[in-house]
């Protein structure tokens, strides 16, 4: 058995099927994952995230430290609230983490993934020797994601959350006296509009019921991948890890090296810049039957072998197999998939793949 969260007794009562997701029971689904998917497409569902870590950082200087530990730069957080993705990075510029970093009004707030929890911290402790900062992991803490069309409006029937005043990327505590240590903030993992809560664990049953009352549906973790895939977003330890630099996982757009600052990885995201030695990450569109998967091989036009899928999946709302697939030498608009031996077409599409729940991708010309 391995780590609860404060909402497995209402997991274990909804039927959900529990699965290890990196040594946490989760729920992977509660009865039908492609009817989950569609209910966050089309109208609000709620995932369990507590098994995501929440690490306070504060101290005179909390600032200059994650200046120096994240890729991206958190001197662009100038409102209380705001949020940065950000990557970070080992000495050679491959990607420890992914995280969100928010900016509270004496503090910051950093939320990392449950399966790097303990390399994550070490990492933090270890480069903040050299600062005059705490960081404080908060177990006590749950999480719950409400998404989908539907997900602002349900939500604000059980508290209010201000949306109208929250940008997406933002964040604040409520002053709700039912629910202690409230933060709220319009981020999520699926490509729908929404919310991130953070909530005191002793708390998390009570509005993870009200929730319900109001009709937000619960969901597991298998559809929340599909999800995020269609949106076109990474998954740690698939599409990127210690070995590939942020270059050559789409992240490029959260690397903030213009400036002075050097950040932990710098001069080996600069050299990966140039070089381009790992490659790109695509997004394919299979035009064929079958699913894509990850570590199955890209072959170019040539006949070589050029890459390997990182992640992939059925699409439940373009009903095709889609992939994120990282490639080197000269992008093609179509690659072939090796499915144990039989060689599939694919087309080299924009992502995400969809938005709002509507098919957004295009096709890409050789370049």
């Amino acid at each position: 058995m391995g780590f609860q969260t404060a909402l497995f007794a209402a997991h274990v009562a909804a039927n959900a099927k529990l699965v290890d997701f990196g040594g946490w029971d989760m729920p992977i689904h509660y009865g039908s994952q492609l009817k989950e998917h569609e209910i966050v497409r089309t109208d609000a569902g709620m995932f369990d995230v507590s098994h995501m870590t929440v690490v306070d950082v504060a101290g005179p200087q909390a600032k200059t430290f994650l200046q120096r530990l994240l890729a991206n730069d958190v001197d662009k957080l100038k409102t209380t609230g705001k949020a940065l993705y950000s990557g970070m990075l080992n000495a050679d510029g491959g990607v420890i983490d992914d995280l969100i970093v928010y900016l509270l009004e004496d503090m910051y707030r950093v939320v990392v993934n449950c399966s790097t929890r303990e390399k994550d911290l070490a990492w933090m402790q270890q480069i903040g020797k050299k600062f005059d900062v705490s960081i404080t992991e908060r177990p006590e803490l749950a999480m719950i994601a409400v998404q989908g069309p539907k997900a602002i409006e349900l939500t604000e029937k059980v508290m209010k959350c201000n949306a109208l005043e929250l940008s997406v990327f933002q964040g604040a505590f409520l002053n709700d006296a039912r629910f202690a240590d409230c933060f709220v903030a319009r981020t999520g993992y699926t490509g729908e509009e929404g919310y991130e809560i953070m909530v005191h664990q002793d708390n998390a049953e009570s509005m993870w019921n009200a929730l319900l009352e109001v009709g937000v549906k619960p969901c597991g973790l298998g559809a929340r991948d599909t999800l995020r895939l269609e949106a076109g977003m990474n998954l740690y330890g698939n599409d990127m890890d210690e070995t590939i630099s942020p270059m050559a996982a789409n992240m490029a757009w959260t690397i903030a090296a213009k400036d002075e600052r050097n950040f932990v990885g710098k001069e080996a995201v600069l050299e990966e810049k140039e070089s381009q030695q790992q490659g790109k990450l695509i997004g394919l569109l299979l035009d064929g039957k079958g699913v894509m998967r990850s570590h199955q091989s890209v072959v170019g036009e040539n006949g070589d072998v050029v890459g390997e899928v990182t992640s992939g999946t059925f699409s439940p709302s373009l009903q095709n197999s889609i992939a994120m697939a990282r490639v080197t030498g000269k992008l093609q608009s179509t690659y072939q998939i090796d499915m144990r031996g039989r060689l599939v077409n694919a087309k080299r599409v924009t992502m995400p793949f969809v938005r709002n729940g509507q098919s957004i991708y295009k096709l890409t010309e050789e370049s």
